[in-house]
């Protein structure tokens, strides 16, 4: 089954004060996530941010928006499975993993949206 990440967008990055692990810190976690994941690192550079992509040995696919002030914003995937969302989601998984809607069907679409995390998931 292969999932896909429509968004991953985190909406407080204007939040003074807070410290996270991977999702809202700077662009050296994506080195962090690439050694752990032992992926491929691609750098694509737009007008408004860099997307980092990460190809994994298994066949996922990892993309990493970065802001120009060096702040991982988003997170994206497609593959035939979920990555580590605790290495990618960082001090929001927690909040993830209270979100997630109950009961969840293996083949329905996953949609959490707060005021600090929004997943759409599909696959």
């Amino acid at each position: 089954m292969r999932y896909t990440v429509l968004s991953v967008l985190l909406m407080c990055l204007c939040r003074p004060g807070i410290s996270w692990a991977a999702l809202g810190d700077s662009d050296a976690s994506v080195l962090a996530d690439q050694q752990r994941l032992q992926a491929q690192r691609y750098t694509t550079t737009e007008t408004d941010y860099t997307v980092q992509q990460l190809e994994t040995p298994d066949g996922i696919v990892i993309r990493e928006y970065v802001s120009p002030a060096s702040m991982v914003f988003g997170v994206a995937w497609q593959g035939p499975k979920v990555p580590d969302l605790t290495q990618l989601f960082g001090a929001h998984f927690p909040l993830y993993q209270a979100s997630f809607p109950t009961p969840v069907h293996r083949r329905s679409a996953i949609v959490i949206h707060t005021d600090d995390l929004v997943v759409e998931m599909s696959g």
